[in-house]
């Protein structure tokens, strides 16, 4: 692998950034001035923001309430992401005006993951102790 692989740290701009879009985000949501119609942008969550290096891009990583229909909740978001820019445009006063990429954030589905494999771990500990 080369040293411009995927795991390149992010600049401070682009954090600064993708956290100025996320904050509005979740407010513009939370307050439904999107106007999205079959959902309710309430119940969505913005977990992150990740910008690309030229601040022209977003990927949104989004989570509705409860986990349930992410991947429908995803496509109208992505359907309907002119609205969700328009909206947006009203509260940032940025040169350039990010377009917006919307994806289904799976962490919270791998860290829970993860906790029920090293639960599983530490109770065949406990079960290999109490035999030797």
């Amino acid at each position: 692998m080369n040293e411009y692989s995927s795991q390149r740290a992010y600049s401070q701009r682009q954090l600064r950034v993708g956290e100025l879009v996320k904050q509005n985000l979740g407010e513009l949501f939370l307050r439904n001035e999107a106007k999205i119609p079959s959902i309710n942008s309430k119940l969505v969550t913005v977990t992150e923001v990740r910008m690309t290096p030229d601040l022209k891009t977003a990927r949104v990583y989004v989570i509705p309430l409860g986990g349930v229909d992410t991947k429908e909740t995803v496509k109208i978001l992505t359907e309907y992401s002119h609205l969700v820019r328009k909206a947006l445009s009203k509260r940032l006063d940025i040169k350039f005006l990010p377009k917006l990429t919307f994806v289904e954030d799976n962490s919270f589905e791998y860290a829970e993951k993860i906790e029920k494999i090293i639960k599983k771990n530490k109770d065949n500990d406990k079960e290999k102790k109490r035999y030797n």
